[in-house]
């Protein structure tokens, strides 16, 4: 039928071939759809086409540069096809224009950043970075590079690229994990520093959110706890979680110094774990999650609270 169709043409524009299968392709013989559609690996992905509508997109002449995240990369950003067939067509549509480009941008032209913006296809923006370890888009690694297709490159990326839903604060609203969080920002902000107003501003922030568990070890067993505490002694711990610019983990280095917005420092570790320790913590902080891009910067949750 006419949808099979259309499915199986996009299967002309999304990702990844083998390399052997590469170097025996002419590099201009095979949409983007198609790659991907060829590609078992790419299956979750061609899914997300399929049903977003938008295999005629794709397959159209483009140029196009396509970050495709492959299934490993999907089921890492826990998005199973269970989770594709429960998401709205116009959510999944979105989602894939973010990873999208509407222009032709090889590895040798990404800008060397660090975090050049760039506008994706359905109008947000995306971050890019290009060093000596490769290139990065929101701080994820590309993995495989430069895949040629008859209407624009595929580059592979290590995790599904979700786009802003809204200010640090807001996305820190919707995250069950960071309910105690959200209470503290509420808190310190009837102090003497509006730390939500810090929080909601334009511009580029990094926030360290420590998770519920995290304030409950650091002696708030209850969200009444931290609702009752002096709002400038919280003002001061969370601002110690702030930095004035957004730091994506592919900005992270080992043994770093970062400083925060009220004046200390942060000591960066990468080892088996990526940690960040406060001047005043016995232990680091073991960072769990990170990437998580706000309209005003970038979150990484935390598992201890940070002490000045």
């Amino acid at each position: 039928n006419a949808g099979a169709a259309l499915a199986l043409a996009f299967l002309s524009l999304t990702i990844s071939c083998s390399d052997d299968n590469m170097q025996n392709v002419e590099p201009q013989q095979k949409t983007i759809a198609a790659i991907v559609s060829d590609n078992s690996s790419y299956s979750l992905l061609k899914a997300a086409v399929v049903k977003a509508d938008l295999a005629e997109t794709l397959s159209g002449t483009g140029p196009f540069t396509v970050f495709a995240p492959n299934n490993e990369a999907f089921m890492a950003s826990g998005i199973t096809q269970e989770a594709i067939n429960s998401m709205a067509a116009a959510d999944l549509k979105d989602l894939l224009l973010y990873h999208t480009l509407t222009s032709k941008v090889t590895a040798a032209n990404v800008p060397a950043g660090p975090n050049a913006e760039v506008t994706s296809a359905n109008g947000d923006k995306l971050y890019l970075t290009k060093d000596s370890r490769g290139v990065f888009v929101n701080g994820w690694k590309v993995t495989s590079a430069d895949m040629a297709a008859s209407n624009g490159v595929i580059h592979a990326v290590e995790r599904v690229l979700m786009p802003p839903k809204g200010t640090i604060v807001q996305m820190a609203q919707a995250n069950a994990n960071l309910t105690y969080l959200v209470a503290a920002v509420l808190r310190a902000s009837q102090g003497s520093t509006n730390v939500a107003q810090v929080l909601s501003a334009e511009g580029n922030l990094t926030v360290f959110a420590p998770s519920n568990q995290a304030f409950i070890d650091a002696g708030f067993p209850t969200i009444a706890s931290v609702q009752s505490a002096d709002p400038d002694t919280l003002a001061s711990i969370l601002t110690y979680h702030v930095l004035a610019a957004r730091a994506f983990s592919s900005d992270l280095s080992n043994g770093q110094s970062l400083t925060t917005v009220n004046g200390g420092t942060l000591m960066v570790a990468l080892g088996s774990q990526a940690t960040v320790k406060g001047n005043g913590n016995e232990m680091p902080s073991v960072i769990t999650s990170v990437n998580m891009l706000a309209t005003n910067g970038v979150i990484h949750l935390i598992d201890r609270v940070l002490i000045p």
